[in-house]
């Protein structure tokens, strides 16, 4: 197959539309597999917009123009040089996409996050975060013990407590009451008090937030952790 039918055949791959078959060589079957995968990706969130997709078959336009003026010999490098470039762009695209959405709707891109797991500490000790008075329905209320620092609240009328650092490099947040949402300073990034990713401007989303080890005992609340830097184990 020729440039011009590769890239018409990749064009209506990332269009969603059904292309007509060939038998590919080794080289070309990578660069589909390459498209398939973008594909693939564009159908966890919203559709590329067409503006997007405008600019991406501009650019292979202007790469397949340029081929054109190449010497005979040249031809299967140049070509090789604008599949390439197709697979670049697209990836483009699709990874603009992915970043204009999280933005836009809160919803993460990339790859899925998994479950808040609870963090338990290799050896620790259950420590005060506060009075049981201190956290009344409502409330979150911040802490920090030198080895972790979170945020407790109740649910049900039982304490859960999630970390207070971002798991994208680790700043520590702060958290946003007339919003009810724990938010990063770093990159714009906000969670749920249950520790869940809301929003993010990453290309990839981040992971929830840990949930910590809490209880509740003779009108205080602990959470189990590490002993502080300053302490002794």
């Amino acid at each position: 197959m020729n440039a011009r039918g590769l890239r018409r055949y990749v064009d209506d791959l990332l269009r969603g539309r059904r292309p007509r078959p060939f038998a590919p060589d080794d080289f070309e079957a990578a660069q589909l597999r390459t498209a398939i995968e973008l594909r693939a990706a564009g159908r966890r969130g919203d559709a590329p917009r067409p503006e997007f997709l405008d600019d991406l078959h501009r650019r292979l336009a202007e790469q397949m123009s340029d081929a054109r003026g190449e010497a005979a010999p040249k031809h299967s490098s140049t070509r090789r040089q604008i599949i390439v470039g197709t697979s670049a762009a697209a990836a483009a695209a699709v990874t603009a996409v992915s970043v204009d959405r999280a933005v836009i709707t809160g919803q993460p891109g990339g790859v899925p996050a998994a479950d808040n797991a609870p963090l338990t500490p290799n050896a620790g000790a259950w420590q005060r975060v506060g009075a049981s008075s201190d956290v009344p329905d409502g409330i979150m209320h911040p802490f920090d013990l030198g080895s972790i620092s979170g945020f407790v609240r109740r649910v049900d009328g039982k304490p859960q407590a999630v970390s207070g650092v971002c798991t994208h490099q680790g700043c520590r947040l702060w958290f946003d009451a007339p919003d009810d949402t724990l938010r990063c300073p770093c990159h714009s990034t906000s969670f749920a008090p249950s520790g869940q990713v809301l929003t993010h401007q990453l290309p990839i989303a981040p992971k929830p937030l840990p949930a910590l080890l809490v209880r509740e005992v003779d009108g205080v609340i602990e959470v189990f952790a590490p002993a502080r830097p300053d302490q002794p184990a």
